[in-house]
């Protein structure tokens, strides 16, 4: 019975993965025609933005698959390599995260309200 669960979760675990590098060409697929469009400096950083958007969502799947894989009876090593491999993803999603969120908030307009005159 583990046996099979074990070959179910690889299964698994392999359809996560080939998700997760859909969604990278998915995002590959979109950027490419905006990138060779555009000119220097017009929309390439929100390419950018959109397709480390992708790469947030398919580091999250990987790290699925990767805890899928090691659900079932795992070793002390798939343990240790999980937990590295988890730290290293963690890392990357966050810093890239991170970059997301300050990037969008510099390229976003400011809106300015024109001040009220409150004469009584």
């Amino acid at each position: 019975m583990e046996e099979l669960f074990r070959n179910w979760a690889a299964t698994l675990a392999l359809i996560v993965e080939a998700v997760a590098a859909l969604i990278i060409a998915v995002g590959v697929i979109e950027a490419i025609p905006v990138l060779v469009s555009s000119p220097p400096g017009g929309r390439r950083m929100a390419v950018w933005r959109r397709f480390g958007g992708w790469l947030l969502l398919s580091l999250e799947f990987e790290l699925g698959a990767d805890i899928v894989r090691t659900a079932i009876s795992p070793t002390w090593t798939q343990i240790g390599q999980l937990a590295a491999i988890a730290v290293i993803r963690t890392f990357l999603n966050y810093f890239l995260e991170k970059d997301l969120e300050k990037y969008s908030v510099e390229s976003e307009p400011v809106q300015v309200s024109p001040p009220t005159n409150k004469a009584a």
